[in-house]
């Protein structure tokens, strides 16, 4: 039997109600939204406008400022690319998602912003100050991950969102591994908030999300058909269709819909509750194997992950390993570079990462396969 544990790439399996509305979609959904006035055109439309006010309302957001996206690297770079596109300084933190570094460290690069990192440390106090102590006159946007997919560490958003309220920065955030697992919304205080359709919200791959507050505008990365303004050449200015060219996934966009009500209906206390009891299972049980390190530390608080090495194998090695007995676990650098040469990790990490749906009858059982590696 094969067991996911690699849950911060992708939830699986997927709710019985995700994968019925992922059908009824394929089987009833054939117009492509917001082209055309026929039924089908008409019924996809509808469908959709649907989905987008159900995540509108899941994040605190109004459904005209929420952006529907292919993933939450590409909800990223509009957000990113849009806000930057005038120049000025951006700060991102030292636990990014290549999602964010690169994009960032693009503009950089050629030569279109200055860029900063704050260093992430357990104390969030300190954590906050760093980032506070990088802010300049011509900062324009803090970009930064609500919490890590290496470690799953908890970054002090709050404190960085009031920061960016006092200086009329841009708050841009990465709710990857948060979204779903953390009660999050606009009222936290960011203006953007990104993240993926496939992870904690439970949806297909292929999906994302961009919610905006509408107080910073963004500058389309994309231009083309977006089903309103046809007759002009310059793309519409008005949000989600200034974000949103081409076609729509529909299927995927159902499955996200099917999925935050999911989360809605199992609560997010419980499913994180479920999945913290698993990681602490985990903990308890390597603590005190012999060369096993897991990359927590007293103080910080963190999301369901865990990341680990042993000193018996190398992390690609040890997750082969664990692979061959049946459990899915992703090893190595997690498409994190700015986590992992802070976390000093120069061969990566295992990472554990449950999900709603993960047993602890498995967890044991990956504990007492990891003992017998040491």
């Amino acid at each position: 039997m094969t067991v996911n544990f690699d849950n911060a790439a992708t939830t699986f399996p997927k709710p019985v109600s995700v994968r019925n509305a992922a059908a009824k979609a394929m089987a009833e959904l054939g117009g492509n939204a917001g082209r055309g006035g026929h039924e089908l055109a008409q019924r996809t439309s509808a469908a959709v406008y649907s989905a987008r006010e159900t995540a509108a309302g899941f994040f605190g957001a109004s459904p005209e400022n929420t952006v529907f996206a292919f993933n939450c690297t590409h909800a990223l770079n509009m957000a990113i690319q849009g806000i930057m596109s005038g120049g000025g300084h951006m700060i991102i933190s030292s636990m990014e998602h290549n999602s964010v570094s690169r994009p960032a460290y693009a503009l950089f690069r050629q030569g279109k912003t200055e860029l900063s990192c704050a260093e992430v440390t357990a104390d969030p106090e300190e954590t906050a100050g760093n980032f506070r102590s990088l802010i300049r006159s011509d900062t324009r946007a803090i970009v930064c991950t609500i919490a890590g997919n290496v470690t799953g560490q908890i970054l002090p958003y709050r404190r960085i969102a009031q920061l960016c309220r006092e200086h009329e920065i841009c708050f841009i955030a990465d709710g990857a591994q948060a979204c779903g697992v953390i009660p999050l919304s606009l009222e936290d205080g960011f203006n953007i908030i990104c993240t993926a359709g496939h992870k904690g919200l439970y949806g297909l791959t292929g999906t994302g999300l961009l919610i905006s507050d509408g107080k910073f505008p963004i500058k389309p990365m994309i231009q083309g058909g977006t089903g309103s303004s046809s007759s002009l050449l310059t793309q519409p200015e008005l949000m989600p269709e200034s974000l949103e060219s081409g076609t729509l996934n529909a299927v995927g966009i159902m499955s996200l819909d099917a999925g935050i009500k999911f989360v809605k209906r199992q609560g997010i206390s419980s499913i994180r509750e479920h999945e913290e009891k698993l990681c602490r299972i985990f903990i308890d049980g390597v603590s005190d194997m012999p060369g096993i390190t897991v990359y927590r530390s007293p103080g910080a608080e963190y999301v369901p992950i865990v990341s680990f090495t042993t000193s018996a194998a190398s992390p690609e090695k040890t997750a082969a390993i664990l692979s061959q007995h049946g459990f899915c676990l992703r090893a190595g650098y997690h498409c994190a570079a700015l986590a992992h040469a802070s976390l000093g990790t120069a061969q990566g990490t295992v990472r554990f990462s449950p999900s709603f749906f993960s047993r602890e009858e498995d967890v044991y059982r990956l504990v007492r396969l990891l003992g017998s590696m040491q």
